[in-house]
């Protein structure tokens, strides 16, 4: 199980800080949310920012494009220090060149798909990719309620993946507190995105343990069912 403390939760004016807390704590990911204010009606980090938090966490630095042209961006995000780029399916036919490019750089291939996106989308890309990532709440802004009807499609990605016999990642990102990571690790995910619920504790190390515990639980109900 793999938690990756989310940035976007993190405090604005002390990011390599915050960095340096989730690279103590264990975390083996740190997730990126990259917004151009397009694609998701908000904005948030660009390539200096990857570049000025990567000498402070030393493991995965995993990056989210929430962007309507992410292609113009997979060099510069490659270049200041991502170790795997997510696009959405939602781009349509952009989808399997944007993929290609990824692997292309060297870079882990990740694919997220919108709450109200039918899971169908992502079929024909699951033999390309090493992550999917299950959007649980309406990509754009932090801190909002878990999507529960979200959680079939994590059920239905861990079954195409027993079934045709991939190993990438299964993904969940919003609304992620120990409670959900749980629900969701029983039905097949196993990394997990949290943001506000991991951050806002003094005690960030205990929180990410916390929360590991939580979902490897949740994974040993799923092997005895």
């Amino acid at each position: 199980m793999i938690i990756a403390p989310s940035l976007l939760a993190a405090d604005f004016g002390r990011l390599a800080h915050d960095a340096a807390r989730a690279d103590r704590s264990g975390a083996e990911y740190l997730h990126l949310d990259i917004m151009d204010g397009h694609f998701v009606p908000n904005i948030s980090f660009g390539p200096a920012v990857v570049a000025a938090v990567r000498p402070h966490f030393r493991r995965f630095l995993d990056v989210h494009l929430m962007c309507s042209r992410p292609e113009i961006l997979l060099e510069p995000f490659k270049k200041a220090g991502a170790d795997g780029l997510t696009v959405h399916v939602e781009l349509g036919e952009a989808v399997g060149p944007l993929l290609w490019k990824i692997r292309s750089l060297g870079r882990k291939v990740g694919l997220a798909i919108n709450p109200p996106t039918h899971i169908g989308t992502v079929r024909p890309y699951l033999s390309q990719i090493d992550l999917l990532l299950v959007m649980t709440v309406n990509p754009g802004f932090g801190g909002q309620p878990f999507i529960h009807e979200c959680v079939p499609k994590v059920q239905q990605v861990a079954a195409w993946r027993r079934e045709l016999g991939h190993s990438f990642r299964i993904e969940v990102d919003g609304g992620i507190t120990d409670e959900t990571a749980t629900e969701c690790a029983r039905f097949g995910a196993d990394t997990f995105v949290a943001g506000t619920s991991l951050f806002r504790h003094r005690n960030l190390n205990a929180a990410v343990q916390r929360m590991q515990r939580k979902a490897l639980a949740g994974a040993e109900s799923l092997a005895l069912a």
